[in-house]
Order: structure tokens, then sequence, then C-alpha cells
């Protein structure tokens, strides 16, 4: 079975509480970004007892065997103990540690194809449940339509947003930002505006409304972030966010059939296109 993991964009991401576990408290909307990957799930040969995973595309850091893929095997062999050994290849895309859920989406999409390559007939519900075992925002993308999410940003509602057919720039400065740099100067705070209300309104009000919370803990020791904000701004960008706790930045482009080409540098991955 060959399927195509998505990225993902934050529309707003407030921090409003630190929790017991360690974890905190989020606000976000997720949104589905036809940037993939391509991953490859097939029952491995026969005789073969344990499956495996083959990597191709852009290096992805910790060995192979730790990779969430094979974690989402083995969770669904705990319960499936008949579940035969599979044969998986991922070629890689979507930039890791960019903010964009590109590890998250392969791991979802892993516990899917392995679901139906092996009929094992699982619910929404069941494949849901086994994300959340895998990450904090893996369960968005069993269903990958838009959602407004709480709590570690794995309890969901949905939400309507009329963002289909917006052209969209992503820009990759390539910057690795770790999660406790991205969260130590994070002041936990329930947002000035109601995520939901905020996004009701038209696209053209957001800039003043919807806002990152990383933006500000980041912006001193990353101030590339806020400059590629800014061009996208000046290029004509409706909206223009970092996604997640970053270092991907993104800008939609309301009412525009093509997004803009801009001459970043050559470092940097960019990817255009329409939602």
């Amino acid at each position: 079975m060959l399927t195509f993991p998505n990225a993902k964009l934050n529309l707003g991401l407030y921090v409003t509480a630190r929790r017991p576990d360690g974890y905190h408290e989020v606000e976000t909307v997720f949104l589905p970004l036809p940037w993939t990957d391509v991953l490859e799930v097939l029952p491995a040969p026969t005789g073969q007892a344990a499956s495996d995973l083959t990597l191709t595309g852009r290096p992805i850091p910790g060995e192979v065997s730790t990779n969430l893929f094979l974690k989402a095997f083995e969770l669904l062999k705990a319960d499936f103990r008949d579940l035969p050994a599979a044969q998986m290849q991922l070629h890689k895309i979507v930039p890791i540690g960019a903010g964009l859920g590109g590890g998250s989406a392969d791991a979802a999409f892993a516990l899917r194809a392995i679901g139906e390559v092996f009929g094992l007939h699982l619910t929404t519900e069941q494949l849901e449940n086994y994300a959340r075992r895998l990450g904090a925002d893996c369960a968005f993308f069993i269903e990958n339509t838009p959602r407004l999410a709480r709590g570690k940003g794995d309890i969901f509602e949905p939400i309507a947003l009329s963002v289909s057919g917006t052209a969209c720039v992503v820009v990759y400065p390539g910057l690795h930002i770790s999660t406790p740099q991205a969260f130590a100067g994070i002041v936990p705070q329930a947002p000035a505006y109601p995520l939901r209300e905020a996004l009701a309104q038209p696209m053209s009000s957001w800039r003043a409304t919807v806002s990152n919370d990383f933006e500000k803990s980041l912006a001193p020791t990353h101030p590339v972030l806020a400059d590629i904000k800014q061009q996208l701004y000046a290029a004509g960008a409706t909206y223009a966010s970092l996604s997640g706790s970053g270092s991907a930045v993104y800008g939609l482009f309301k009412g525009v059939s093509e997004a803009p080409t801009l001459p970043w540098p050559a470092e940097y991955l960019v990817w255009r296109g329409v939602l």
C-alpha cells in the first residue's frame, strides 16, 4: 500500500497551563498541509520474522530501530498477536523539527496503512487511541481534517474554516529548535482572543487576533523567524505565522491563485502551493 503522509500548520498556538505530568496545556488549530512524504507498507516476504524499515530522502536523526514506524507496528502487534511482519519504506521529504508534524504524520499513516494491509478493521477511535501513545499530535492525522486541539494537542473539536483554495508559502530556514529551548521563555496564560472566535472572522483580521506564543519566546535568539514573517507580509500575505514551536514560518495569501516566488537563501526549504 502506497500512501502520502502530509504535514500540518498551526493556526494560532497558545500555551495555557503547565500539567502535572510535565506536558503543557495548549490551544491551537491544526490544518492539513499538502506537503507530503511517501510511505509504502507491504507484507514482509514469506519467512521474514521481523518487520523492517528502509529510509530514503532527508536524513532522520536516531537509530532506525527506534523510529516511530516500528513503534507503531509493535503497538498493534501487542494487541494482534498473529500480525505478520511488515516491510515498510519511507521517502522523507517534509523537514524534521520544523513544527510541521512530519514525524507524527508518518507514524499515524503507518498505523492506518498497517491496519488496512493486514485487514485489522480498526475504527477511527481505535486508531486515534494508538496514535496518542506515539505522540501528542499524532492522533490529528487519523482524520486529517481541520481541528481545534486542546489538552496536550490530542483532544479535538471540529471547526469550520474557509481556507480551501488559499495560496500558501512555507519557509523552513533549517534551524533545529529543541522542545526545552522552545518552552524556556513561555509563560502559560489564556489567549487574549478566543481562538475559535478569532478564526471565524475574515482572514484579514487574524494578524491582530491570532498568534503563536513561541514567536515571542524564540525572537531574541532566532531573529530570522521574524525576518521571514515580515518578508511574507511584504509579499502580500494576508496572514503569516510560525508553525508549532518552529522553525517553519508560513504565509497565507487569500484570494491569490498562485503562491508568490521569493528569493530565499539557497539553504532554505520552501513549499509553495494551494490549500
